[in-house]
């Protein structure tokens, strides 16, 4: 698990309600049900009118697993092809028919028994290249979803704070409440522009970031796959994954070298 999604939104309120009590505010002043409710539900609402439901619905089932979701490590996989290419290479692809079952990767598991079930190289790589498609597509739909709430959200904000101006102007003859009365106005503000920056864009972003680095994976994967299919050598296998990665050669040549001497 990365918990970078949970720690960053945590430590983002805990500055601002820090830096508020600093300041001798008192937090609880800007818990104003009217302003909550606007923001947080109108903008909810919004961005529902501009997606559909289904959008919505697996949006934020998307949330939990990019908040909790580690980041993948490309080494296990990297091992795991190397290994399977040196077995197909010595016994033969259906060799790895009981290696198959084994295997927690589902992507990896799947292209692998397409592999053995004797699917052309060729079509083994669109079936595999239109599932990454698949996700990307549809995780970049859950992030646009967020994006389009975090621009909502301050616009949703403002509406708030004209609502509550219109009704401070209608009571100029009680001078003794205007001062409370504009603060308050502008807590849906406050509101709008915390959701925004601090949930939702943070959100879209973190689902996205989560989706490029299993998408790289995924790709990785692939390129294994064919090669173990291909019977390639198992060295230049992991050779030619580990060039895949930005940051595994350096460390795995590293541990090498580290070995043999």
């Amino acid at each position: 698990m990365d918990p970078a999604g949970i720690i960053g939104i945590v430590v983002a309120l805990v500055a601002i309600f820090g830096a508020m009590i600093l300041e001798g505010a008192d937090p609880m002043s800007v818990m104003l049900p009217a302003p909550l409710l606007l923001v947080w539900v109108g903008t909810i609402g919004v961005g529902l009118a501009g997606h559909t439901l289904r959008d919505a619905k697996e949006s934020f089932a998307a949330v939990p697993r990019a908040l909790r979701s580690g980041i993948p490590d490309p080494s296990d996989t990297v091992d795991t092809l190397v290994s399977l290419a040196d077995r197909a290479r010595r016994e033969g692809l259906l060799a790895l028919e009981d290696a198959a079952r084994t295997i927690d990767d589902q992507f990896l598991r799947a292209g692998l028994q397409a592999a053995i079930d004797g699917t052309d190289p060729e079509d083994l790589r669109m079936i595999l290249e239109d599932k990454i498609a698949t996700k990307r597509t549809r995780e970049r739909a859950h992030a646009k979803y967020f994006q389009d709430m975090g621009g909502y959200a301050p616009t949703i904000g403002i509406i708030g704070t004209v609502i509550s101006l219109v009704h401070v102007l209608e009571n100029l003859a009680e001078p003794a409440t205007l001062g409370h009365s504009i603060a308050a106005a502008f807590v849906a503000t406050l509101w709008g522009i915390l959701s925004a920056n601090v949930v939702w864009l943070p959100l879209s972003t973190r689902i996205r970031r989560i989706s490029d680095l299993e998408c790289t994976q995924m790709e990785m994967t692939l390129e294994g796959l064919l090669s173990v299919q291909a019977g390639a050598n198992p060295r230049l296998v992991g050779e030619r994954l580990r060039s895949l990665l930005p940051d595994a050669p350096e460390g795995k040549d590293a541990k090498a070298k580290s070995r043999a001497a």
